[in-house]
């Protein structure tokens, strides 16, 4: 339903979610966080939830379409778009491409720079640069005659993770167990990439677009480490995750001062912002090891996460941020701080179109 406002002398700031999808709960955040100052619009490339909660929506190209960036130029300047923020791995790198041209336009967009996209969407750099910077990554290869090599000299073991090189949503992933599953799990893995959007990325290294990663024994962790729009570190919020459900996070808790595994994990979050100087919100997942106490990253979204919401149920209001950052301005730490010993489900709704 569209919404009606009185602005009066305030002048209206719009905000642009693309790859919307399902994240309905977020056009709620960013609506809250505008008030009465502003729309909050949708897009995706086909009908999706998050359309119906919106202002305003539309359904775009596919992303590497060579008519999507002009699309959403064109939209952007028809509903006076102050800001756009990109929720979807594949929209990443295009959008960060692109952020000149939106900012001709007198749009923002809430993306990284291309470099730290790169790093975050393929999982090898990523582990590299996790690495350099003195962060525990899980020992990998992209090949499995590499990997098999690595096992036979002890520097790998099973049970081993396979999943797309670049990857999201648990889209072909699957867990070896022995030596007999590792080719044919490889060669699953490859088809099912192929068979995806994420054949767009895995295009830029073919024959190594599947990673074989070593699965570490422990809890997993989700941090939320916030960035302003200077790339300056402004805070970490640490959750245990409870129930996972299609790569998402389904059911957590806040952490907070005194709780195990807090300040190892608060110390992550600051020298992944440090290293990677990225651009509002980091989705990290780790794992806190129980063989070795130490904390390994196993993935990163350069972007909102499906763990964002808990965060946000304990008190953090990232979406208002964005609105204050976007505008040039500050946000006050009370609206970063999550409340400690939250715990929080994921539910499901159904919406009707009309």
């Amino acid at each position: 339903m569209q919404r009606h406002f009185r602005y009066g002398k305030i002048r209206p700031m719009n905000i642009l979610l693309t790859s919307s999808g399902r994240r309905t709960y977020l056009v709620d955040y960013f609506q809250k966080a505008l008030g009465d100052e502003g729309l909050v619009f949708a897009a995706n490339s086909q009908r999706s939830p998050a359309l119906l909660k919106a202002d305003g929506s539309v359904i775009t190209p596919l992303i590497y379409a060579d008519e999507y960036i002009p699309f959403l130029l064109s939209y952007c300047r028809e509903k006076s778009i102050d800001l756009v923020v990109p929720l979807f791995d594949i929209d990443l790198p295009v959008l960060a491409a692109a952020k000149e041209k939106f900012a001709a336009i007198g749009t923002k967009v809430a993306v990284s720079d291309p470099q730290t996209v790169a790093l975050c969407n393929d999982k090898s750099a990523m582990c590299r640069k996790l690495r350099e910077l003195n962060i525990g990554c899980p020992e990998s290869s992209v090949s499995v005659e590499d990997t098999l090599r690595k096992v036979s000299g002890g520097s790998m073991r099973f049970p081993l993770m396979v999943k797309p090189r670049f990857g999201m949503g648990s889209i072909g992933v699957d867990e070896a167990e022995e030596e007999a599953e590792l080719s044919l799990l490889h060669e699953r893995c490859q088809r099912k990439i192929r068979r995806s959007y994420l054949k767009y990325e895995a295009m830029a290294c073919p024959g190594e677009e599947v990673l074989l990663q070593e699965k570490r024994p422990g809890e997993e962790y989700g941090l939320d480490v916030i960035n302003d729009f200077d790339g300056n570190y402004v805070t970490t919020i640490v959750k245990r995750k409870a129930a996972m459900r299609a790569g998402e996070t389904d059911e957590a808790t806040t952490l907070g001062e005194g709780d195990e595994g807090y300040d190892e994990l608060m110390n992550v979050g600051r020298k992944i912002a440090l290293g990677f100087h990225h651009l509002g919100n980091m989705d990290v997942d780790v794992i806190m090891d129980k063989t070795d106490g130490i904390p390994y990253v196993i993935d990163m979204n350069a972007r909102f996460g499906g763990g964002y919401p808990f965060s946000h149920a304990a008190g953090v209001d990232l979406p208002k941020a964005y609105v204050l950052w976007a505008k040039g301005k500050k946000a006050g730490t009370e609206l970063l701080t999550a409340i400690p010993h939250v715990h929080a489900y994921k539910d499901i709704a159904v919406e009707i179109y009309r």
